[in-house]
């Protein structure tokens, strides 16, 4: 089974890109949306209101509370990560697993920090999504609730757009309109048909 990482800066398109995929017949495992799972009601509630007290209501994981407190003390993004990161692993790892039985010819892991944690070698080729820096900008502050300093925020812990397109070994530019951008993701999925991947002996069996 060959394993894509789809990554890119926040407001780039992954999800277009993903849905595309998902169009394909390939199964797109989104790590954010794991953490939205293990965040309402999962296994990283308990811990993280253990760890940042009153970050938390009713069992679910208060993302403003939460934000509220990075925001304060930068320096606890990294007891975070170690309290998360595990736990998305274990939960991309029993859906790749469900795949290999499946006997899929790929699977997809979007991780949005693909190249920050240094999960290349847990893929087998990168797709990098990508748009113009003001496009970016536009769609990330029409969001509720996003302020330019949460944008700064988030791209301080992002490596630059131009440093992920020079590490990946293909771009999806959505920049463009939404058929352009599908013809670019079919193009690139035709042409790894029948192409062997090792990285899930390697790290997901």
């Amino acid at each position: 089974m060959l394993l894509i990482g789809l990554t890119g800066s926040i407001g780039m398109g992954k999800s277009t890109v993903a849905q595309r995929l998902r169009a394909l017949g390939l199964a797109v495992i989104d790590a954010d949306a794991e953490v939205h799972k293990l965040y309402n009601g999962g296994a990283a509630a308990p811990l993280i209101e253990a760890a940042f007290p009153g970050t938390t209501v009713n069992g679910h994981v208060d993302r403003q509370k939460l934000a509220q407190w990075l925001l304060a003390h930068p320096e606890d993004f990294k007891r975070l990560e170690k309290i998360v990161h595990p736990l998305v692993f274990g939960a991309e790892q029993a859906l790749l697993q469900a795949e290999a039985r499946k006997g899929a010819e790929m699977a997809v892991l979007e991780v949005p920090l693909l190249f920050e944690t240094k999960g290349l070698e847990r893929v087998d080729v990168t797709m990098v999504v990508s748009a113009p820096a003001e496009a970016q900008r536009a769609r990330v502050l029409a969001r509720p609730g996003m302020t330019p300093e949460k944008l700064a925020q988030i791209l301080s812990k992002q490596m630059s757009d131009a440093d992920k397109r020079a590490r990946a070994d293909y771009i999806v530019d959505t920049g463009v309109s939404i058929e352009e951008t599908q013809a670019q993701v079919d193009r690139i999925i035709e042409s790894l048909r029948g192409r062997k991947g090792s990285a899930y002996a390697r790290f997901w069996a």
